[in-house]
């Protein structure tokens, strides 16, 4: 199950360079029940290996001219502030049993994987379906753009999940990019997001196995790689849908299997 999880590890960063998004979203389920991780821990593995897969990722869209620094910034400033107020204040201070109904208890970790399980399938449909038509020659709107900023902080606090898929669509509408660069700034905000959440929980003490994170973390570079390669052949957003579907079916999966099992 460990070298299965390793494979998967590989899509992460294939999925990220090849569509700009949607890698982030597969990291938890791998970390939690491929490499049996606890979901809480999980979240801060996550901040990395999105983090230093999307800084290899942005660093190509640099080089080819799809960074937009300004519209990054003011999303990414409002984000953080989010990100670490989730973190490091709210986060702590959920009990780890939430309550009881009967003899059932609810935990924290429970809470954790069916609030993700959600947001996987409210991702497959945004990919499923087709997307919309480009705003061209129109003004940015900053201060929408922030306020997007801010929510994704807190899913990315939350779940430790790039937002990739919240992000885009919001560069797109808000920030009237272009697609490639849309993509390309999106991966600058991720690292941005993922770095100083993941510095935050070092900072509060956070145990961390690195070699196991690094080794993670190899295999998503190597995925990224290798979707930047293909993104050269291969239209992403063919395959854009074909990866939602995967993706509805592993939300389904995680929500039957954390009430069911």
């Amino acid at each position: 199950m460990e070298y299965f999880g390793y494979f998967a590890s590989i899509i992460i960063g294939i999925s990220l360079g090849l569509i700009g998004g949607g890698g982030s979203i597969l990291t938890i389920p791998i970390l939690v029940y491929l490499f049996k991780v606890n979901p809480e821990q999980a979240t801060s593995y996550s901040l990395f290996i999105v983090g230093i897969t999307a800084m290899s990722g942005s660093y190509n869209h640099y080089k080819m001219g799809n960074l937009k620094l300004k519209s990054a910034l003011y999303f990414a400033i409002p984000s953080v502030i989010s990100i670490l107020l989730i973190r490091e204040v709210i986060f702590p201070q959920i009990a780890a049993t939430l309550f009881c109904i009967a003899s059932y208890s609810v935990s924290k970790d429970f809470l954790i994987m069916i609030v993700f399980s959600i947001l996987m399938i409210t991702a497959a449909i945004s990919m499923i379906k087709k997307d919309q038509p480009e705003i061209k020659n129109s003004e940015t709107n900053y201060p929408q753009l922030s306020l997007i900023g801010f929510v994704v902080g807190i899913v990315t606090g939350f779940l430790g999940a790039g937002g990739g898929f919240l992000i885009i669509p919001a560069l797109l509408f808000f920030a009237k990019l272009p697609m490639k660069q849309a993509v390309g700034t999106s991966l600058l905000i991720i690292t941005i997001n993922s770095s100083i959440g993941f510095a935050g929980d070092l900072y509060i003490g956070t145990t961390i196995n690195y070699t196991f994170l690094l080794s993670v973390s190899a295999m998503a570079l190597l995925g990224m790689v290798i979707g930047s390669q293909l993104s050269k052949k291969i239209d992403g957003a063919k395959l854009k849908p074909l990866f939602g579907w995967f993706v509805l079916v592993m939300g389904i999966y995680i929500i039957t299997k954390e009430i069911l099992f």
